[in-house]
């Protein structure tokens, strides 16, 4: 990657200069923070935990870097309790445009989306016109995965990943990957998974992939910090960056737990690092937040970003 020396990394860069950042900039200002971004997950359709304050305004409040919102309907975003009756571009404005994405579970290869087993959460899935209508919300990145339970596999993510590329155009970070939901396929990075987990991200990475997802040592059974390493690292030698995803209900548990999973997911190399929506008022709690925050990049970053939303 050639280096743009206008860009500052985004653990350390004031919220108006990020607001200016297109796709490919925001790809290189995570890549210059060194492992130490923090990104939160709040899930919409879920109560909110404090009135007239979304958890999305909560969780830059008390530390992260990005937001990413799962469950977003793209029919009547308005009438989901997490959005508070504000529109995305709202939301934006409150957190000093400071990056926001969005999630889009994969639906399966052939799947009718008006079957009724599936047609109530149709309008948070990834479709061609959701990706789209995404980009003209200036949405900040798109993250594409396997809802748990949904039966999608990562051929299914490969698909939709290449999809919304030629949608969105160079420009749209997209994050792609599978982290939850193993069931019966197992996620990336399970040695017990059938498929080749290198040549999957390969294939992420043809299909225009900015950021491969993993599981993270500590949250996920079975992932151990040796094998996300080596896939991280084959994952670079790519040219694309990584992302660890604190998930399973784990990210609801007590702070020493956080630290811990937090140190693990470090030491993986990624360059991103999410905390999951478990938890009350859709995600995990603000201290918990705090603390991976601390546990990445110290109380100087955090603190920073705790107290200059709007510079």
């Amino acid at each position: 990657m050639e280096l743009d020396y206008n860009v500052v990394r985004l653990i350390s860069a004031e919220p108006s200069k990020i607001a200016t950042y297109n796709g490919r900039q925001l790809k290189e200002s995570i890549l210059k923070s060194e492992g130490r971004v923090l990104m939160g997950q709040t899930y919409l359709p879920s109560p909110i935990l404090i009135p007239d304050c979304t958890s999305t305004e909560l969780m830059f409040a008390f530390g992260t870097d990005m937001v990413l919102l799962n469950g977003y309907d793209f029919d009547h975003p308005e009438k989901l309790p997490g959005m508070q009756g504000l529109s995305f571009e709202r939301i934006e404005e409150l957190v000093g445009n400071r990056p926001v994405g969005i999630y889009m579970g994969c639906p399966k290869e052939g799947v009718d989306m008006n079957d009724p087993r599936v047609s109530s959460v149709a309008p948070m899935m990834y479709t061609k016109e959701h990706a789209l209508k995404a980009k003209e919300m200036g949405v900040h990145f798109i993250i594409l995965g396997g809802n748990p339970g949904s039966g999608t596999s990562i051929k299914d993510v490969i698909r939709a990943s290449k999809e919304c590329r030629e949608v969105c155009g160079d420009d749209m970070l997209i994050f792609a990957g599978k982290w939850e939901d193993g069931i019966v396929e197992k996620v990336l990075g399970d040695p017990l998974a059938t498929y080749n987990a290198k040549k999957v991200i390969d294939e992420l990475i043809d299909a225009g992939v900015d950021i491969i997802d993993f599981p993270a040592p500590g949250s996920r059974h079975g992932i151990t910090v040796e094998i996300i390493r080596e896939l991280v690292e084959y994952t670079h030698r790519k040219g694309a960056l990584a992302m660890a995803f604190l998930d399973s209900n784990v990210e609801a548990a007590d702070v020493d737990t956080i630290r811990e999973v937090t140190l693990l997911m470090k030491q993986t190399g990624c360059d991103v690092h999410a905390i999951g929506d478990g938890g009350f008022g859709g995600g995990t709690w603000p201290e918990n937040i705090y603390q991976m925050s601390v546990t990445l990049k110290g109380k100087a970053y955090t603190w920073k970003k705790m107290a200059t939303p709007k510079r």
